[in-house]
């Protein structure tokens, strides 16, 4: 039978772009654990993209089906990539700590930017210029970025490979016991 502390979901918090996705399978991976990513439980389970979800329901819509799928992660002992608005919605950063350990990947504006391109796919930035996309990015960082910085450990992702973040993501993570 695992133990509790074995159950302790990680949370893997940050901007669009900073690597959530990626390192986040790469830490499951490392750790023998379940990977999920709330953005893609969320698209297959509205069978729509979140693009068309934010079209259709709005970020309200969106925020609900994201919770849902964030509750249902909790005590499964995965890591769990969320969206980078969940950990400011009401309440979430109290419930993320209690159910895990929540990991901030940090990375500059600019870094962000780069990594998300166009942003066609980013209902917050859709639709925006590259000057408008940083500005964005930066508005919705200084907006957030209390909330991030609830998290148990900061990872700073601007300059190392998603492989390196994960590794090195591990090594602290075994030294705290999650």
């Amino acid at each position: 039978m695992a133990s509790k502390e074995s159950r302790r979901t990680v949370w893997l918090v940050g901007m669009m772009g900073s690597g959530k996705s990626r390192v986040g399978a790469l830490l499951a991976a490392r750790l023998g654990r379940p990977f999920v990513d709330t953005d893609r439980v969320v698209e297959a389970r509205a069978g729509a993209t979140i693009v068309e979800i934010f079209a259709r329901e709005g970020e309200t819509g969106f925020r609900a089906r994201e919770r849902d799928a964030i509750m249902e992660a909790a005590g499964r002992g995965a890591v769990v990539s969320l969206g980078g608005g969940a950990i400011a919605q009401p309440g979430a950063a109290d419930g993320l700590a209690a159910s895990g350990t929540i990991v901030y990947l940090r990375a500059r504006p600019e870094t962000l930017a780069r990594r998300v391109g166009e942003g066609e796919e980013r209902p917050l930035l859709r639709g925006l210029d590259a000057a408008g996309r940083l500005a964005k990015l930066r508005a919705l960082l200084a907006e957030r970025e209390k909330h991030y910085e609830r998290a148990a450990l900061v990872i700073d992702t601007d300059e190392d490979n998603e492989d390196f973040v994960a590794g090195m993501l591990a090594r602290r993570l075994a030294g705290d016991g999650t």
